[in-house]
Formats: structure tokens, C-alpha cells, sequence
């Protein structure tokens, strides 16, 4: 099969591949609402993993939040939009295990990730560790939850395209 002619997709008269890639936003926040919005506006399957009951409202119209984590495979890519959570490691491990494609981090790259000694608390191996990103997305000084969302895609499209991302062509 060959690859669309990238003219053709962009008019929409050829559709983009429907399998291309699900992303699994973790932790309902205003970040992850405006992330799963424009994903599904992208082509990527969505998905909002809460595994907190009481904070599983916080999600995009459309996408309910589902209180366990979806099945991960080479087709996913996992963000996590709160580093803040008590649970970040054990949620972290459980997605590993998964085996997505990606998995990242949001927070700011000049503090060190509470992800690390989380997981490392709970004996993840550090080629393991070493496997989720962070910061991610594009650095375009982003400060609002929109913001955020969009260079975090942007990272992932220029990822997922096998591109530098930025204007360094």
C-alpha cells in the first residue's frame, strides 16, 4: 500500500489512517481536557485514565474517564498530565509494563521528574526509567493548559513523523 499523497489528506480527500495512534492522557486535569480534544481532532484515538473515582468528572466532552488503564501496545502513546499525584509511580510502572510507544511527563525541565525516585522505589529497572520522557512536547514557552497541550502534540506528530520538530529543517 502506498503512502497518501500528503496534498490529498490535507484537502480531506483521502483519509488519514485510522489506526494511527492512541493516546492515553493520565490523570484528568485542564491540561489533559485541551490534549484528548485536539488528539481527537488530530486522528489519534483518545483515551482519559483517572484512576481516582472522585476526580474522573474533569474530562472532555465525549471522552469519559475510565477508572482503569486501558490496554497499552506500540500503538499508544502515554502522557501523563501531573506529576504532582501521589500514585504517579505505580501508574508510571503500570504503563510501562503496557509497553507504549511513548509515555512522557509534563513539568518544568528545570526541577528534577518526581518520576524517577518514584519508580526507582518501586525497583523499575533504570533502562526502564531512562524510557519516559521528560519534558516533552516542543519548547514554545507554553504556560496555559492549551498551550502545554499543543506543543505536547506537536512533539508527538513531529515524533510520530520522524521529524526534529521546531524550524530546524
Amino acid at each position: 500500500m502506498t503512502e497518501p499523497d500528503a496534498c490529498e489528506v490535507a484537502h480531506g480527500t483521502v483519509a488519514v489512517d485510522p489506526a494511527v495512534r492512541t493516546l492515553v492522557a493520565v490523570f484528568a486535569s485542564p491540561v489533559s481536557r485541551y490534549l484528548l480534544k485536539f488528539a481527537k481532532d488530530l486522528g489519534y484515538h483518545v483515551a482519559l485514565f483517572e484512576p481516582d473515582a472522585a476526580r474522573a468528572t474533569d474530562g472532555p466532552d465525549g471522552i469519559e474517564a475510565d477508572t482503569t488503564l486501558p490496554p497499552l501496545d506500540a500503538s499508544a502513546d502515554v502522557v501523563v498530565t501531573d506529576h504532582h499525584r501521589p500514585e504517579l509511580g505505580e501508574v508510571l510502572k503500570a504503563a510501562l509494563d503496557g509497553n507504549p510507544r511513548w509515555i512522557g511527563v509534563l513539568g518544568n525541565p528545570r526541577h528534577p521528574g518526581p518520576h524517577v525516585t518514584a519508580l526507582r522505589g518501586l525497583g523499575v529497572a533504570e533502562a526502564d526509567i531512562a524510557r519516559v520522557h521528560r519534558p516533552v512536547g516542543l519548547n514554545i514557552g507554553s504556560r496555559t493548559p492549551p498551550e502545554i497541550a499543543i506543543a505536547t502534540l506537536a512533539g508527538l506528530l513531529a515524533d510520530r513523523n520522524d521529524r526534529p520538530g521546531g524550524f530546524d529543517f
